[in-house]
C-alpha cells in the first residue's frame, strides 16, 4: 500500500509506503486527509495503550518542505510504456518494448519525441528503418509528458483516492 504525500501548500510531493506515512503521522509531522478504511493496530491492540488508526491514503505535511524543482521528466523505458498505455504505436497491440521512430544509427536520440511503445513483432519488422520507409503511420504522436502525476516520485499508478488532490494541484 502506498500513500500520497502533500506539502503544506497541498502540492503533491512524493509517494511513500503506508508504514512511512504512519510514522510521519504518529510523529506529528503530517495529518491524514484521506484513508483507505483498512485498520492498523499496534501490538497492544485496543487494550493496554494500543493504538488503532486507518491506513492513510493521503497525508499533508504540517510544515512546508522546499522541494527541488523538477524541470523535465526523465526519459525511461517504463515512462514511455506508461505514456503510451502499453499499446504499440504502429498496430495498437500490447507493447513490451520501446522503439526509436528515427533509428539511433540515423541520428535519432533517446527523447520523448523520438521514442514510442512497440510490440515485439513491429519492432522486429521495422528494424533500422523509419515508419515512412515502410509506409507505416504512428497511431500516437510522441510527446514529453507533464503534470503532477509525471513529476511525482514513486507514482507509477494513481490510486483513485488521490485523484481529487492531484486535480487540485493541476
Amino acid at each position: 500500500m502506498r500513500t500520497l504525500v502533500l506539502n503544506a501548500g497541498y502540492e503533491p510531493l512524493s509517494v511513500v509506503s503506508f508504514k512511512r506515512a504512519v510514522v510521519l503521522v504518529l510523529a506529528g509531522k503530517a495529518t491524514v486527509l484521506a484513508d483507505t478504511g483498512a485498520p492498523i493496530r499496534s501490538a497492544g491492540g485496543l487494550h493496554r495503550h494500543g493504538v488503532a488508526l486507518s491506513t492513510p491514503a493521503v497525508i499533508l505535511l504540517v510544515r512546508y518542505v522546499r522541494a527541488p524543482r523538477r524541470r523535465a521528466v526523465a526519459v525511461s523505458r517504463r515512462g514511455v510504456l506508461r505514456r503510451d498505455g502499453h499499446r504499440c504505436a504502429y498496430c495498437s497491440s500490447h507493447a513490451a518494448t520501446v522503439d526509436h521512430v528515427l533509428p539511433r544509427s540515423r541520428g535519432g536520440g533517446d527523447t520523448w519525441e523520438n521514442l514510442v511503445a512497440c510490440c515485439l513483432r513491429c519492432n522486429g519488422l521495422k528494424g533500422n528503418r523509419t515508419p515512412d520507409e515502410l509506409g507505416w503511420h504512428l497511431r500516437v504522436r510522441p510527446y514529453a509528458p507533464a503534470g503532477p502525476v509525471w513529476v511525482l516520485r514513486g507514482a507509477e499508478a494513481v490510486d483513485p483516492l488521490w485523484e481529487e488532490f492531484l486535480d487540485l494541484a493541476a
